[in-house]
């Protein structure tokens, strides 16, 4: 056998594909297609195809704000993708083979455009640094049949409850235009230590998002948090938080009603923080000596993650206006914490 050393193996390159457009994407705008179709690619490559002519509509060159029609015949020239998008092409395919339970979530509501979710804590909706599989993946690989599936909003990671899905592109550009345009309605329910005074209904400091240094000591490489800063801070955010007290829990813990009337990142828990009321188990503004006790095997009470759970969405629905509201009760962990509590004090 003859062989050959020092040459790398030879794959495919990529080839040119032809695309017709469907119903979930007519109307889209032509760059915005392609960067769904292309993941993985920088954005100005994208443009940068587009401009060269490369990219073809019915043929005929067309520029990136062009929208396409049902039936439209989009040529799409060979392109490479990121080396970490592949990586993950490849993980999911692994996990396939080998056989890995592609996991499927408690459903709400469900129909041919739409998913809400009731997302347990502890798992990420997406993937990402650290995470192989989020939400998204996991449910996409449950519906290998599923021809589209895609996030209309974020949750965090410990943070559980009400994630909606869109099943098609219509439905997703709708859901997320109601999500920027702030006609949704986002309540969680929050434990924070102590009690809270029945006067303070609204909090609207604004928000200022940065990194924290990271261990290699370089300025601002580390994880990403939120803090409170002055009115006339150029870098905050306007962001606004209703609460509601729902019980107080043994004189200890109040279970709040909080409202969103924005989305800024860690919203609830730094605004609930800022105020000198912590979100019971939260690693990252919480009380971190409290959750350590809390977190004990032998405590009673005892929680092992942030006692955060988006509640009750309210949305119209995309196709027929109608106003929808959920609910996802609170996961039985946190239920028994309230009981365990409130027995403790007794």
């Amino acid at each position: 056998m003859k062989h050959i050393i020092g040459c790398k193996p030879q794959f495919d390159l990529p080839q040119v594909k032809t695309v017709i457009v469907d119903d979930d994407s007519a109307g889209q705008r032509l760059d915005n297609f392609l960067l769904r179709q292309l993941k993985g690619v920088p954005k100005t490559h994208v443009y940068r195809i587009i401009r060269s002519g490369e990219v073809r509509v019915n043929k005929g060159r067309a520029s990136a704000d062009t929208r396409l029609a049902l039936g439209d015949v989009v040529r799409v020239p060979p392109v490479r993708i990121s080396e970490r998008v592949l990586e993950k092409e490849e993980a999911m395919a692994a996990a396939v083979v080998r056989g890995v339970p592609a996991r499927d979530f408690p459903i709400l509501l469900e129909d041919e455009g739409l998913l809400a979710m009731d997302k347990p804590a502890g798992v990420a909706v997406h993937g990402g640094s650290g995470v192989s599989f989020g939400v998204i993946e996991q449910l996409r690989m449950a519906r290998p049949q599923a021809r589209f599936l895609e996030l209309v909003h974020r949750l965090d990671r410990e943070t559980s409850g009400i994630l909606l899905i869109a099943k098609k592109r219509s439905a997703l550009t709708k859901l997320q235009d109601q999500f920027r345009e702030r006609e949704t309605g986002k309540t969680y329910l929050a434990l924070v230590r102590g009690c809270w005074p029945a006067n303070k209904k609204v909090l609207d400091k604004p928000l200022h998002k940065f990194l924290l240094d990271g261990k290699d000591g370089v300025t601002g490489s580390g994880e990403r948090r939120v803090k409170v800063v002055p009115r006339d801070d150029p870098n905050g955010m306007p962001s606004v938080t209703l609460v509601k007290i729902r019980q107080t829990v043994a004189n200890r813990f109040t279970l709040l009603e909080v409202t969103i009337k924005t989305g800024r990142t860690h919203q609830i828990r730094v605004h609930l923080a800022s105020e000198g009321f912590p979100i019971v188990g939260d690693d990252k503004y919480g009380d971190f000596e409290l959750n350590k006790t809390l977190a004990r095997p032998a405590s009673s009470p005892n929680l092992t993650r942030m006692f955060l759970h988006a509640w009750r969405l309210q949305f119209s629905h995309p196709a027929s206006g109608e106003r929808v509201e959920l609910l996802a009760p609170l996961p039985p962990e946190l239920e028994k914490f309230l009981t365990d509590a409130a027995s403790a004090a007794a």
